[in-house]
C-alpha cells in the first residue's frame, strides 16, 4: 500500500500539465498517481466551487477542509481507495472544534482528548496577546485527521512565514500540532503518521544554501527550525522516515521557486515530509520523493507499506487486518464529500441555474393561449414574402401606383403583417407575454399611407429608368487643353442667365483644382529628389521598428533575459532585464543578501536594467550610424 503527499498549489492547475491533461477526469489522475491514500495540500478552492469532478471521483472517497473566511486559499484534502484503505473516523482540524452540521457524536470523533490553549506555552503576538481559543488557529482549513485503525493520519498544510507578524500564528499552529500528537501517543496509545507541507527545513542538508558558512552557523536560530529539530529525530516522538532511507542524500528537495526557474538547477528546499511514530517502522517498506512529477511548485512524497509483517512473537499480521478492512462492510465517515447535500440531490447546485432548461410544455397544459406559430415568426414570414414580391425592379412611379393599389385593397388582402395582439380569451389566465389569440384575424392589416414627398423603401433598390441620350459640353481653359466635360439633358435646359452663372462657377472650380494638383506635384518632386538614395529610408524604417537588442550582463557579458512586472503597483507592465543564467547555490542575490566571498559566478549575477533604460542606451549607440 502506498501513501502519497503532494502540495498541489491549486487543484485546478494540475489538469493543465502533461501528462495529466491527457486524462478525461480527476479520477483518472488519481488512479495514475498509484496510491491508496492521497493527501493533498493547498487546494485553493471552496466547497461551493470545487465541483463534482474533484469532490466525488468514482474510485475514491474524499475528505476536505476549507478555510472558513478566505476563498481560494490553503485547504487540504484526503482521497482514499475504499477497497484498500477505508477510514474508520475522520474530522477536520486539530483542535476538535471544527464540526460539521450536525456536530460529530462522541463515537464519530477520532480522539477523546484534544489540546487546550491554557495547557500550552503559546507565543505572544506583536500586541503581547496569545490565543485563548485554539479554534482561531483552525479556521484556515489546514488540517484533516483520519483514523485507519493501525494508525491515525494527520494531513497538514502548516502556515508559511510571509512576514514577521505571521510568525506567532505559525509557531502557535506548530505547538497545537505537537500537543495533539502528544495526546494521541501518550494518552490514547495510538500510532501516528504526520505528513504534508510543514513549511520548515529540517536540517542544512534540506536547504539549497544550507552548506554556506553564513547559513549553517545560524541555521537553528529560527524558532520554527529549532522547534522542528526538537520534535523529530532522536530527541522527538516522530521520525523523518524518508530521510531515514536516504540519510546522506543531497539535493533531495521538494519545493522550488518557479518564478526564477529554480527547478531547472534543483535550487530548492525540502519542506514536505512524512513523519511516523517508531511503532510503525516495521510496516514501512520504502520512502522517496518524485521530483520528475510536474504540475506544481512541489513534488510528491510517498511511503510504501508492507502487506504483511511478522511480529516479535512470530505471528503473521496482514495490513488489511491491522487496518480493519477484512471485517463487515461499512460506510465512509460522515464528513466524506459524497454525503454532502449538494451531491445527494438535497441542495440545488449553482451550476443548475446556468444549464439548459427543459423544453416548455404546451400552452394547453399550462392554461395559456398560444398559436401554433409565434406572432414574431408570422411577422418574419410575411416580411420575407413581401421582399420576394418587391425584388423585381420597380421605378418610383410604379411604387406609388403599387402603394395606391394596396391602399385600395380591403384589410383581408393587405400584405403588411398585423402584429397587434388580441385580447385575452375568457377563462384563460393572464399570460406573461402578450400573445395572439386564436380568435384574432390571421391576415395582415392595411399599411399606412405615405406622407407627401415620402418614398417607399423598395424604390431605393429599383433599377434607374432609362432616359434620352445626353449631349456633352466641352470646356477649355486658356492653354487649350481639355480638362473636363459636363452633361445636360436637352429636355431640361436652364435659362440663359442660369447657364452663364453655372458655367463661370465650373470654370473657377476647374482652375483651382488644376493649381492644387500642380502644387502637390511639385512637393512630391522635392520629396523624391531628397530621397534618391533608397537605403536612407530603409535604414530609417528598420531602425524605428527594430526590436531593442537585450543588454549584456556586466559579469558574464551575455545577453540578459527580459521579464515583465505583473505585481500591482506603479511599475506594473514595465519590462526589465536580468542575467539569463540559472540560479544555483551561491548565486548573486545582491550585497544585502549574499556575502561577496560566498558568490558563485557560474550562476546568475545581480544584473538588473529597466527596459526603458536599455532602449535609450540602444538608441544612443545607433545614433552615429544614422548620421
Amino acid at each position: 500500500m502506498r501513501i502519497l503527499s503532494w502540495n498541489l498549489n491549486g487543484i485546478r492547475t494540475i489538469p493543465q500539465y502533461h501528462p495529466w491533461n491527457a486524462f478525461k477526469d480527476w479520477d483518472g489522475i488519481l488512479r495514475e498517481l498509484g496510491a491508496d491514500i492521497l493527501c493533498f495540500q493547498e487546494m485553493k478552492t471552496t466547497r461551493a466551487a470545487i465541483g463534482r469532478n474533484f469532490a466525488v471521483p468514482d474510485s475514491f472517497d474524499s475528505f476536505f477542509s476549507f478555510p472558513s473566511s478566505k476563498g481560494g486559499y490553503s485547504g487540504v484534502a484526503v482521497y482514499t481507495d475504499p477497497t484498500s484503505a477505508l477510514p474508520l473516523k475522520a474530522e477536520e482540524g486539530l483542535s476538535g472544534k471544527v464540526q460539521p452540521k450536525p456536530s460529530l457524536a462522541g463515537e464519530e470523533r477520532v480522539s477523546t482528548c484534544y489540546p487546550y490553549a491554557h495547557e500550552m506555552d503559546l507565543m505572544v503576538d506583536a500586541d503581547g496577546n496569545t490565543p485563548s481559543d485554539l479554534q482561531v488557529l483552525d479556521m484556515e482549513g489546514r488540517g484533516l485527521v483520519l483514523d485507519f485503525g493501525l494508525f491515525v493520519l494527520i494531513n497538514l498544510y502548516c502556515p508559511n512565514e510571509t512576514s514577521e507578524a505571521r510568525l506567532p500564528y505559525k509557531m502557535n499552529y506548530h505547538l497545537m500540532l505537537q500537543e495533539r500528537v502528544r495526546k494521541l501517543i501518550e494518552m490514547e496509545k495510538r500510532e501516528v503518521i504526520v505528513l504534508g507541507d510543514i513549511n520548515v527545513c529540517a536540517a542544512p542538508i534540506d536547504h539549497c544554501d544550507g552548506h554556506l558558512p553564513s547559513n549553517s552557523s545560524t541555521f537553528w536560530e529560527h524558532p520554527a527550525r529549532a522547534w522542528f529539530h526538537r520534535w523529530i529525530g532522536p530527541e522527538g516522538p516522530l521520525i523523518d522516515v524518508v530521510r531515514k532511507f536516504w540519510p546522506e542524500r543531497k539535493g533531495m528537495y521538494t519545493c522550488w521557486n518557479t518564478k526564477i526557474s529554480a527547478r531547472e538547477t534543483n535550487y530548492g528546499t525540502r519542506i514536505d515530509y512524512i513523519l511516523v511514530t517508531p511503532g510503525l517502522l516495521p510496516w514501512i517498506k520504502h520512502g522517496d520523493i518524485q521530483p520528475s512529477v510536474k504540475g506544481s511548485d512541489h513534488c510528491p512524497v510517498y511511503v510504501d507499506l508492507h502487506e504483511q509483517i511478522t511480529s516479535i512473537s512470530g505471528e503473521q499480521i496482514s495490513l488489511r487486518t491491522a487496518m480493519k478492512m477484512d471485517g463487515p462492510s461499512r460506510e465512509a465517515p460522515r464528513i466524506a464529500a459524497k454525503f454532502w447535500n449538494e451531491f445527494q440531490g438535497k441542495q440545488t447546485l449553482m451550476s443548475t441555474f446556468f444549464g439548459k432548461r427543459e423544453s416548455a410544455k404546451t400552452a394547453s397544459d399550462k392554461g395559456h393561449l398560444s398559436s401554433p406559430q409565434s406572432p414574431l415568426a408570422v411577422a418574419f414570414g410575411t416580411l420575407a414574402a413581401i421582399q420576394s414580391t418587391t425584388s423585381k425592379p420597380m421605378s418610383p412611379r410604379h411604387s406609388t401606383e403599387s402603394h395606391e393599389a394596396n391602399t385600395a385593397r380591403p384589410s383581408s388582402e393587405a400584405t403588411a403583417p398585423d402584429l397587434k395582439i388580441a385580447s385575452k380569451a375568457p377563462g384563460a389566465p393572464e399570460p406573461r407575454k402578450r400573445q395572439r389569440s386564436d380568435n384574432a384575424p390571421a391576415g395582415p392589416s392595411q399599411p399606412k399611407k405615405l406622407k407627401a414627398g415620402q418614398s417607399k423603401l423598395s424604390s431605393f433598390f429599383a433599377k434607374p429608368s432609362t432616359s434620352q441620350p445626353k449631349d456633352t459640353e466641352i470646356i477649355e481653359v486658356s492653354d487649350g487643353e481639355t480638362l473636363a466635360t459636363s452633361t445636360r439633358s436637352p429636355t431640361s435646359t436652364p435659362p440663359a442667365d442660369t447657364h452663364d452663372q453655372l458655367d463661370a462657377d465650373y470654370r473657377l472650380a476647374v482652375e483651382l483644382s488644376a493649381s492644387q494638383e500642380n502644387a502637390l506635384l511639385s512637393q512630391s518632386e522635392v520629396v523624391v529628389a531628397q530621397s534618391k538614395d533608397p537605403s536612407h529610408s530603409i535604414h530609417a524604417w528598420s531602425t524605428l521598428f527594430a526590436p531593442v537588442p537585450p543588454p549584456n550582463c556586466t559579469v558574464h557579458g551575455e545577453p540578459a533575459r527580459e521579464f515583465r512586472v505583473n505585481k500591482p503597483g506603479p511599475n506594473k507592465g514595465k519590462t526589465f532585464y536580468v542575467c539569463s543564467r540559472p540560479v544555483g547555490p551561491g548565486y548573486d542575490k545582491g550585497r544585502s543578501e549574499r556575502l561577496r566571498e560566498e558568490v558563485d559566478h557560474q550562476y546568475k549575477c545581480n544584473f538588473f536594467k529597466w527596459g526603458s533604460d536599455a532602449k535609450r542606451d540602444a538608441l544612443r549607440t545607433a545614433a552615429p550610424r544614422k548620421s
